[in-house]
């Protein structure tokens, strides 16, 4: 599915990237991800647009409306230098348009430029359509255990 060339992607880079427009849009995006967590306020996103690590993309409707956003984080380790997708959502009206795969395509750019040998993600076999873009874009399924430690 080609991109729908309405929609662009950002990256919002500095405190000064996150606005009253922003805040609310992941109060309405975060959500529709996760029953469990609940959005970040303006203090956690400008936490993470500051940060060198953490690159928090958001696609944008003609009209400037967000629709869809995710975090890829970059960080060296011994073997090299990684980078993980994490928190990928488009909006419910969104859906279908491409937003998904551009906010994917960008993301692996970046890690490319930041010189990463790999860039991971996870995704609920629940999430049929997610699935099936990860692998149409290039995303080889590992044979792995992925744990979870719950400090909470």
């Amino acid at each position: 599915m080609a991109s729908d060339p309405t929609v662009t992607i950002e990256e919002l880079a500095g405190e000064q990237a996150i606005d009253d427009a922003v805040v609310a849009a992941f109060a309405r995006l975060i959500p529709q991800l996760s029953k469990s967590s609940p959005p970040p306020g303006r203090s956690e996103l400008m936490e993470m647009a500051s940060s060198d690590a953490d690159h928090v993309l958001v696609a944008r409707d003609v009209d400037g409306t967000i629709i869809g956003s995710m975090t890829l984080v970059v960080f060296r380790i011994p073997t090299g230098i990684r980078a993980w997708i994490e928190d990928v959502v488009v909006d419910g009206d969104a859906r279908g348009r491409g937003v998904g795969e551009a906010l994917n395509r960008r993301a692996i750019e970046i890690a490319r430029s930041r010189g990463a040998k790999t860039v991971d993600l996870t995704s609920r076999p629940s999430r049929e359509a997610a699935n099936r873009l990860y692998q149409r874009i290039g995303f080889v399924a590992r044979e792995t255990n992925v744990y979870r430690f719950d400090i909470s």
